[in-house]
């Protein structure tokens, strides 16, 4: 149905736009999407970044309680395009399953901010809501972190980053369709789903290109997580789509996880491909997917 409806559209491929006119398109595409999932209190605000402040989304659950579980959301497009209002109401759907607290992170976006702007200001902000949590009604013993696609790797690379600084301290991580190798692009999934599934192999280059265009980096772990140190990291439920070029890799990063001592999970879902998670209320299994992601951090916050 998302295919049929954006060759409809009429829509250009994303690697013969410009950065601009990408994001354009984009956000016009996921304003359609008016699912409004019940919660308590929204709440935009700035909070100090690396480079400046950083805008973010506070989603405050129907709660009685004092504290409520915490969320770092970090939103998916290649690091190129994408922002806090393009994952709105997948952020809500959290939300109200969770019953968490769910901060959304507007981080910098390539070409104007490149490798590692993005996974910079997601670190950061991990640190700044793990150091004010209970003044947004978070408890700082129960933080986890997610993210679709790019925000899929950016979650990974903030898992590493705690692991490595000795803090903050993640409970779980949901990684959707992550991006967790830009080194080695060849997989089976990238081949055989090149074309015709929204998400193309061109599209994936032209993402990558974009924020790491330097090769030489792309081998480093904060670029490619897949090939970084795996152990102690929190566990992590990694969801894919079977029609995805990026089906394979976030297959292989459960399964090294895996090996590393990390209790993993991997749920491929059947039919679907890349983007289907930010279709909560047009498609059944994006809200089932955020009601797994949901029993899964619950499960990791006992």
């Amino acid at each position: 149905m998302l295919i049929d409806l954006s060759e409809q559209a009429g829509l250009p491929a994303i690697q013969d736009l410009e950065p601009g006119e990408a994001r354009a398109i984009y956000d016009l595409r996921t304003a359609a999407l008016d699912a409004q999932p019940q919660i308590a209190a929204v709440e935009d605000r700035t909070i100090p970044g690396p480079a400046g402040e950083l805008s973010i989304r506070i989603y405050s659950p129907i709660t009685d309680d004092v504290l409520s579980p915490g969320i770092l959301f970090f939103h998916g497009g290649g690091w190129v395009i994408g922002t806090i209002d393009t994952h709105d109401v997948a952020c809500r759907a959290l939300c109200a399953a969770a019953c968490a607290t769910v901060v959304s992170v507007e981080y910098r976006l390539a070409p104007e901010h490149r490798y590692p702007a993005a996974s910079d200001d997601c670190f950061a902000a991990t640190n700044w809501v793990a150091a004010n949590a209970a003044e947004i009604g978070i408890d700082p013993a129960k933080l986890a972190v997610c993210g679709d696609s790019a925000g899929g790797h950016l979650a990974a690379v903030v898992c590493q980053d705690a692991r490595d600084a000795g803090g903050p301290s993640i409970a779980a991580q949901a990684l959707v369709y992550p991006v967790v190798d830009v080194a080695n692009p060849g997989r089976p999934s990238m081949i055989d789903n090149a074309e015709g599934y929204l998400l193309t192999a061109d599209a994936m280059r032209w993402f990558v290109e974009h924020y790491v265009p330097d090769q030489n980096q792309r081998a480093k772990p904060r670029c490619s997580p897949l090939l970084g140190d795996l152990t102690d990291l929190p566990s992590a439920l990694v969801v894919t789509a079977e029609y995805d070029p990026l089906r394979d890799e976030g297959r292989e990063y459960a399964e090294a996880l895996v090996a590393s001592g990390v209790v993993a999970e991997h749920i491929d879902v059947a039919g679907q491909v890349h983007t289907f998670f930010t279709q909560v209320g047009f498609q059944d299994a994006a809200l089932e997917t955020v009601r797994t992601i949901a029993r899964f951090f619950e499960q990791h916050w006992r």
